[in-house]
């Protein structure tokens, strides 16, 4: 009976001060006006992505027209090659290319935490083998060795996709937990825990990720971001899948359907341009999110 007393002692109080934290956080996060700048914006582009099906006024796998018709009141956007309305590509595509960023930036994150983790906790030849995996892979160039990835893993789909973005993008957030970890590591109450006999796993679960987390949270941030842009730039080279409608592959039918010259033989720019500006804006509220947690995480980087 004393023991569940404790424990649920113990709970309310990590629970108190988990709220605390959070309130904190939220304070100086309400602060910062680029921080909410960030978060105004990608709040949008998810709410586009929930309520596509609503917002979409037709059915972007549908011709509703003859092709390259221009923007006008009943297709805001034109028409493409096939007579699909751009402006519904657009809306559906903001769901793909979200979808795609954050489930590759999280099974990024995951990867290079548990190589960082393991690296910095064990030390020693584990150390240096998966630090110099992480350095090989890291030299690579990214959409060459993406492409290979992306033709080694067989036909394109949605999965494949995320599967090579995330089998590319760790090494960073690999080296990052990885320091954060061999600090971590050296401090009293890790080196008090081994005294008394605490486990590996219980170290690690119990001090060294719950310390590495905001640093992991801000990564994570920056990889979809990198993730998102690693997605438009293998769908524009035509390795994305052809069944979704992403930004990317919206820029890839413009590219080799004739978007160049389909306005009288000049640019069709409201074929070309939209996908390009929603890539650019959502890339930039994610950047700005990042460096605002980071400016969190690291007081010294707020500014005066």
């Amino acid at each position: 009976m004393m023991g569940q007393i404790k424990m649920s002692s113990r709970t309310s109080m990590r629970v108190e001060e988990l709220k605390k934290s959070l309130r904190g956080f939220a304070s100086v996060y309400r602060s910062n006006r680029s921080g909410l700048l960030g978060i105004a914006l990608l709040l949008s582009f998810i709410i586009v992505a929930v309520f596509a099906p609503f917002i979409a006024p037709y059915d972007p796998y549908k011709r509703v027209d003859r092709p390259l018709r221009p923007p006008s009141d009943k297709y805001l956007l034109g028409t493409n090659d096939i007579g699909q309305d751009i402006f519904s590509e657009l809306i559906y595509g903001t769901r793909v290319s979200l979808t795609i960023g954050f489930m590759a930036a999280i099974c990024t994150v995951i990867i290079g935490t548990l190589i960082g983790v393991v690296a910095g906790f064990i030390g020693g030849t584990v150390d240096e083998l998966l630090m110099r995996f992480t350095d090989v892979v890291m030299i690579l160039p990214n959409i060459p060795l993406l492409i290979l990835l992306m033709a080694i893993l067989g036909k394109s789909s949605f999965f494949i996709m995320v599967l090579a973005i995330s089998l590319t993008g760790w090494t960073g957030t690999a080296r990052m937990v990885r320091s954060s970890t061999l600090s971590i590591k050296e401090r009293m109450y890790v080196e008090a825990s081994k005294a008394i006999g605490a486990s590996d796993g219980h170290i690690i679960l119990k001090h060294i990720l719950p310390n590495v987390s905001p640093l992991i949270m801000a990564t994570t941030i920056y990889q979809v971001a990198g993730a998102m842009m690693s997605e438009a730039s293998l769908a524009f080279l035509g390795l994305g899948d052809p069944s979704n409608k992403s930004w990317g592959m919206i820029l890839h039918y413009a590219e080799t359907s004739g978007g160049w010259y389909a306005n009288m033989g000049y640019p069709a720019f409201w074929w070309i341009i939209p996908p390009g500006i929603c890539i650019a804006l959502t890339v930039a509220s994610l950047t700005l999110i990042g460096q605002t947690v980071e400016e969190i995480i690291n007081p010294r980087l707020r500014r005066r």
